[in-house]
């Protein structure tokens, strides 16, 4: 065992500095987890709302080209060239 020849008090000194090192660690962890967390709710919001506002505009643009098709004036058919027009 690693606390052989060690007296008690060493012992449970060396024990709690172990214990202080991996409470720092895991506090250290959970700290950066909030932090990529926090990241990624951030990304997955401003995607949300991007993804809201480009459909908006699409409907936007489809309604925009569905009144510019309605109010298109009908094309009126072309005079058609017949052979004997068009040889003179």
């Amino acid at each position: 065992m690693a606390t052989k020849g060690l007296s008690a008090e060493d012992a449970k000194l060396r024990a709690e500095r172990n214990f202080a090192k991996v409470e720092k660690r895991r506090e250290e962890a959970e700290s950066a987890l909030e932090a990529v967390r926090a990241e990624q709710r951030a990304v997955a919001e401003k995607t949300a709302r991007l993804r809201a506002l480009r459909l908006a505009k699409e409907a936007v643009d489809a309604e925009a080209a569905a009144e510019a098709l309605k109010n298109m004036p009908a094309k009126a058919p072309k005079a058609r060239r017949t052979k004997v027009a068009a040889a003179k």
